[in-house]
């Protein structure tokens, strides 16, 4: 295992001209747009998969786990293929290869076959993964050094725009809006059953076929339009570097924190629509309309906010105020009802938004040379999304089906938040022997 760092740098080929890169940057901009969708997509894909295939919480999570699997996995495989490939080649790769993935929903939904569904999300993570590790450089390099910071944050922003998008479009095409209690389904006949069934598994298949549509058409358009390329002087880390890294204590709670916000944050996002339905009273089409309408747009507007926050507050007063706020929020889901609940999960949104960046800048600290193998430690620290969400799906199968129950392992992500951002941020850097 031979993690790299890397620097990327424009390559000797002419600079483009501001209308020449215009096209291209609009064209990575769209990946972090396309990446969002099939990220914010499973909010409203494990619900309907637990009813379409009939699987317990700890089941149904598994897409989650999968997905989050894939990056980890890929991590490094992402950044050999760039480099080998180049970072054109390498982003049509990973578009081709996301496309094949959603394609294979298809004969999945056909047949509802969950472990058929678990590969193909698979699949579109191995792709999304090299998109994500080619998109922060591109954009970065597509026009002036001084504005790249602002082409970035853009990029965040249209990402962001996908939280608000997906699950309602997830709502419109794929729930059906009918949920059959066990009672009802026993009662049916083993043909009305399978019928029943067979269809809420097929509603699937027009959103996937227009997200691998969008994933083979923006390869396309990449494979016919000039990009600059990328020069990657990157040297090879070996794994005791990475080991070395942990010895400041704030990169190492950094590592943490940022394990428990995105395990944290796919818990809220993925248990949302039950939740929901559960204990706020409404049908699972209104649930994904708040998951995308509530939580969405806070989500959004927070990350806003919170930049424009930054200017006059310290990032680490500002993250324990927000975790403290999404602790307190997750209470309030745990131990109310009705409209309450939908509206303390939707809040958590907003309080949310800053949190990845916040952890990630404040682990990165005092690096200095060791910033980008901290950095990457902190990506790879993303399988925290893998990893919680199966324990919070364990715990409600443990508790028949007590969701607010597990809504605990979530708290207890942002309590872990909340003391990075009280103690665990600060640098204790010690030189290397």
């Amino acid at each position: 295992m031979q993690p790299t760092q890397t620097v990327f740098k424009n390559s000797g080929h002419k600079s483009l001209t501001k209308r020449e890169f215009v096209v291209p940057f609009i064209l990575v901009t769209f990946l972090f747009f396309l990446w969002g969708m099939v990220h914010n997509l499973n909010g409203i894909l494990i619900p309907h998969l637990k009813k379409a295939c009939q699987l317990n919480n700890t089941q149904s999570i598994y897409i989650d786990q999968v997905v989050y699997f894939a990056y980890f996995l890929m991590a490094i495989p992402a950044g050999m293929i760039l480099k080998k490939w180049g970072y054109k080649n390498g982003i049509i790769a990973g578009l081709i290869l996301a496309g094949i993935g959603s394609l294979i929903f298809l004969p999945a939904a056909g047949g509802r076959i969950y472990p058929l569904f678990l590969f193909a999300l698979f699949v579109v993570g191995c792709g999304i993964a090299i998109l994500e590790t080619a998109a922060n450089p591109y954009s970065a390099i597509l026009g002036e050094p001084e504005t790249a910071s602002s082409r970035l944050n853009l990029g965040a922003a249209i990402n962001g725009l996908a939280v608000v998008i997906a699950p309602i479009v997830g709502s419109i095409f794929i729930f059906s809006g009918i949920n059959h209690t066990e009672a009802e389904l026993s009662a049916m006949s083993v043909v009305e059953r399978t019928a029943y069934l067979d269809m809420e598994s097929a509603s699937v298949k027009t959103p996937y076929m227009f997200i691998a549509g969008g994933f083979i058409l923006v390869a396309i358009l990449f494979f016919f339009f000039k990009l600059p390329e990328v020069k990657d002087d990157s040297k090879t880390s070996k794994l005791s570097e990475f080991i070395k890294a942990f010895r400041h204590k704030h990169l190492k709670w950094a590592v943490i924190a940022q394990f428990a916000y995105v395990g944290a944050q796919v818990c809220v996002t993925s248990f949302f629509v039950r939740m929901a339905m559960k204990y706020g009273g409404v049908d699972e089409k209104m649930a994904g309309y708040y998951l995308g309408g509530i939580y969405g747009t806070l989500f959004l507007s927070g990350r806003f906010i919170g930049v424009a926050l930054t200017r006059y507050f310290a990032s680490d007063k500002l993250l324990r105020v927000y975790a403290l706020m999404a602790a307190l929020l997750c209470t309030l889901a745990i131990v109310t009802d009705g409209k309450m609940v939908i509206y303390s999960l939707g809040a958590m949104g907003f309080f949310m938004s800053i949190m990845f960046p916040t952890i990630f800048a404040l682990g990165l600290v005092g690096l200095d040379k060791e910033t980008k193998i901290g950095g990457s430690l902190l990506v790879m620290s993303i399988v925290g999304g893998a990893i919680i969400p199966f324990v919070m799906g364990r715990i409600i199968d443990a508790t028949n089906d007590n969701i607010q129950v597990g809504y605990i392992v979530p708290l207890i992500c942002f309590l872990v938040i909340l003391y990075f951002g009280i103690k665990g941020y600060k640098p204790v850097l010690k030189k290397a022997e």
